[in-house]
């Protein structure tokens, strides 16, 4: 096979395109793939700083490494879920990877800062280990980065990982989470802007661009991550892709243009409803956040920024708002 663009032998074919690459031209492919969603969806721009959402993985790594090619002001954020080995061995890569680039990465241990780690708190609250761990994320990506001044938390969710949790959100037909499944969530009540700039790769490229751009990054599955829903729904749509290259882009953007306008109102319906949480801030529909009854079920604590404990149900002098798992 040769490259479609330069015609020297392909190293890697990407059959939804119907075409090979050499490994220069798939690098760019990747980058102006990338550039094409930002553009498509408006993510950012050029003056706005970025806060990776980093775990170790080949899918953050590539596009922390694919910014920084590109010229954005991107920082890295790598959160300690207290995982055992794994979270040693996760942290241990961004760290190597930030420090090869010359990069920034800030990093929040979640025992040493809230008092509880994922495989405890997961056990303590009777939730499931990933929605847990998914809760923690996304409240601390979104505080670290109103805590920071970024304009936009930007995350490795790529074309896989997208259509398989529209999968699951279909078959649930769970229309809050359909109106919210899209490649920007806006600014505003508390949030700042999230993206996902991988929309348009796939994860088999991910891992080739890591493979050509010498990024070293963790290959194992999160240990807690075992029979998780959403990693049937890849197999499933892994199977059909097989007999049917494109099946995966044509499901996501058919329905990010067509379907995504008509549920978007239950999701603006939804952030209309937001107030900030008593205990930490964060924009929520409940009394209490989803991540303060975390804390708490986890015999955890809230900080103050300064090392300090708070109470997890006392409210802060803190006026800006915090995500409440919401985002």
């Amino acid at each position: 096979m040769k490259c479609r663009v330069c015609r020297v032998p392909a190293v890697i074919d990407v059959r939804r395109h119907n075409a090979g690459f050499c490994a220069n031209c798939f690098v760019k492919h990747c980058r102006d793939q990338l550039a094409r969603a930002v553009e498509s969806y408006d993510m950012f721009g050029p003056e706005d700083r970025i806060l990776v959402a980093v775990s170790g993985g080949k899918d953050s790594l590539a596009l922390w490494d694919m910014l920084l090619s590109l010229g954005y002001r991107a920082d890295g954020l790598y959160l300690g879920l207290g995982i055992g080995t794994y979270s040693d061995e996760s942290g241990s890569y961004a760290r190597d990877f930030a420090r090869s680039r010359d990069a920034e990465l800030i990093e929040i241990d979640l025992p040493g800062r809230f008092g509880y780690d994922i495989p405890a708190g997961s056990a303590a609250a009777r939730r499931a280990p990933c929605s847990a761990c998914g809760l923690s994320k996304r409240h601390l990506f979104n505080q670290a980065a109103l805590d920071g001044g970024y304009d936009v938390v930007a995350t490795g969710h790529n074309l896989d990982d997208e259509a398989a949790v529209l999968l699951g959100n279909t078959l649930r037909w769970d229309l809050a989470y359909l109106g919210r499944q899209h490649p920007v969530l806006p600014a505003g009540n508390g949030f700042v802007r999230k993206v996902k700039p991988l929309v348009r790769l796939g994860e088999r490229e991910m891992a080739a661009y890591c493979v050509i751009q010498d990024i070293d990054y963790i290959v194992e599955e999160c240990p807690m991550a075992e029979g998780n829903r959403h990693l049937g729904y890849k197999n499933a749509l892994n199977e059909i892709e097989d007999r049917s290259p494109g099946s995966k882009a044509a499901f996501l953007f058919g329905f990010l243009d067509r379907m995504a306008p008509l549920v978007q109102a239950t999701a603006e319906a939804e952030r209309e409803a937001l107030h900030p949480c008593p205990g930490c801030g964060s924009p929520t529909v409940s009394e209490v956040c989803a991540f303060c009854k975390l804390v708490e079920r986890a015999g955890g604590h809230l900080d103050d920024r300064t090392g300090h404990e708070v109470p997890v149900a006392a409210p802060t002098t803190r006026s800006s708002g915090r995500d409440g798992g919401r985002l």
